[in-house]
């Protein structure tokens, strides 16, 4: 996709997974027994882990994705919340 946007990547893009299974599917392509439907561009999200792109392991309390995909507590939220630097516009000033 950088590429059609005619964007040169500089540096190894770094990708944050809390999802154990599919840290170790992206290293091995031995690990057959849970891949059997897994789809084309996984297969080539894997391809590129060795050159573009670095998958690192997150606690899961800390994966701030998360904010957008699920119901959290209050304190894990706005722990989220400040970790990705967003502000209220309507607060007072």
């Amino acid at each position: 996709m950088l590429h059609d946007l005619h964007i040169v990547p500089q540096a190894t893009t770094i990708l944050f997974c809390d999802n154990k299974s599919a840290l170790h599917l992206a290293v091995n392509p031995v690990f057959h027994e849970r891949r059997k439907h897994i789809e084309i561009d996984c297969h080539m999200v894997r391809e590129k882990v060795h050159g573009v792109l670095c998958l690192l392991p997150i606690n899961t309390k800390s994966q701030a994705a998360d904010i957008c995909t699920k119901s959290l507590i209050s304190k894990l939220f706005l722990h989220l919340l400040s970790k990705m630097s967003l502000v209220d516009l309507y607060a007072p000033s």
